[in-house]
């Protein structure tokens, strides 16, 4: 027989899971909707040579490539180790490299700070594995036109307060700016050819602690005075700055970073305080905190969650990409929430709004009483399936309440409307 499953690292979603995955989708889109976002559709598909431009990090590796049309047996094999000679065209591995590519095909018919919503499904080539998926979807929030600390600012507090809609309270932003850790590298004396590999091991930190990461550094051979002078100020005593600020940016970056990167942070924190008034800011400054993705030029953030000890998302600012399609440069910055992390940690929650009822018929209901019946529940803003009693009444009732129906009733022939006596489900 053939394989009926999904492929590896790609997933179907029964009714009840489906409904739930859109309600959390909804309440998203509702709330970066009130913060002035709108939202934006772009194709799944994207030029090959634009997915291999250099803007996308290490996630242009995983594309899936679609081949050309209309190749011949022999140029096949002529091609085989050249994906480029091979593929015209590849799915979109996130939505920051199509929102680039949107932004300059559409500049003139937008507001000069454009403030664009994307959610939709990406795809990688990953190798499959708990929590990792060939397929899933982002939901990505960007201003484009704002190089102030105004834009980092907006993204924060339309992110928190997303989440508080979600019922995930007490969620924080780690914070941090690329141009810090250069200057910090700078400061410690490692090379400019040298920086890329030790933000790959200083990206580690969290994993293998400063001892592993001051050992890796060893390991790469890059500049020993560096490695030495960044393992002294591992080992210094951090001071406990516990608010945002100034003070707590300070203490965690050595001496000789500027003072415009330290302005740029602390404007986003008293921005995001303003936001929320009567709260601690809920942002954390982490001078360690790197990001993968190479095409960020500022500031970088990820979105932590006290139940869990993974990030629920993260950015940062791009100034450069959107300048590569334009030929000027544009400032731009994103935020992206891992939908697929947080459907799971939002609770079930009921849709007040509408009530769901089962009818439950005899085999001898006229049809069109059964519709009309159906129909006249509509009307009244009812969602209503039919279906027919069967033996085990208690399974088809389990089964309405697993897909979210909320009453059901009984129907015998030439019931009418007010017949129906409705009982509770679940």
């Amino acid at each position: 027989m053939a394989a009926v499953n999904p492929p590896r690292g790609m997933r179907d979603f029964l009714p009840a899971e489906k409904a739930r995955r859109e309600q959390v989708l909804a309440v998203i889109r509702e709330r970066y909707r009130s913060h002035g976002f709108d939202e934006i559709e772009t194709p799944v598909v994207e030029d090959y040579d634009r997915l291999h431009a250099g803007m996308g990090g290490d996630n242009e590796k995983l594309a899936f490539n679609v081949m050309k049309r209309g190749l011949e047996a022999e140029a096949i094999r002529a091609a085989a180790d050249d994906p480029a000679a091979l593929s015209d065209l590849g799915l979109r591995f996130d939505l920051t490299v199509p929102l680039a590519r949107f932004y300059a095909s559409h500049r003139g018919e937008l507001p000069g700070v454009f403030r664009a919503i994307q959610i939709a499904p990406v795809w990688r080539a990953e190798r499959p594995q708990k929590g990792r998926y060939r397929q899933f979807v982002q939901c990505d929030i960007d201003i484009i036109g704002d190089a102030s600390a105004r834009a980092e600012a907006e993204l924060i507090t339309a992110t928190l307060d997303t989440l508080d809609a979600l019922g995930l309270e007490g969620a924080s932003v780690r914070i941090n700016d690329r141009r810090a850790l250069d200057a910090m590298l700078d400061v410690f004396g490692f090379a400019a050819e040298e920086r890329p590999g030790v933000l790959i091991t200083i990206d580690k930190l969290d994993k293998i602690g400063p001892t592993g990461v001051v050992a890796e550094l060893r390991e790469r051979g890059v500049t020993a005075s560096a490695v030495d002078a960044f393992a002294t100020f591992l080992d210094r005593a951090a001071a406990d700055v516990p608010v945002f600020g100034e003070d707590q940016i300070r203490a965690g970056l050595p001496a000789g970073v500027g003072d415009e990167i330290v302005a740029h942070l602390v404007g986003i924190g008293e921005a995001v305080q303003a936001a929320r008034p009567g709260a601690d800011v809920p942002l954390v400054f982490d001078p360690f905190l790197v990001r993968g993705m190479g095409y960020y030029t500022g500031t970088i953030f990820e979105l932590a969650h006290p139940s869990v000890s993974y990030s629920l998302g993260g950015g940062g600012r791009y100034d450069g990409m959107i300048g590569r399609f334009l030929g000027q440069e544009v400032p731009a910055v994103g935020f992206s929430i891992g939908f697929e992390r947080i459907v799971d940690l939002v609770q079930q929650a009921t849709d007040a709004g509408t009530s769901a009822v089962v009818l439950v018929h005899d085999r001898d209901v006229p049809v069109a009483e059964l519709v009309a019946l159906k129909s006249a529940l509509v009307r009244d803003g009812r969602r209503v399936r039919l279906e027919q009693r069967t033996k085990n009444l208690k399974a088809l009732l389990e089964r309405a309440t697993a897909d979210g129906y909320t009453a059901f009733a009984t129907v015998s022939a030439g019931a009418a409307l007010e017949d129906l006596e409705l009982k509770p489900l679940g």
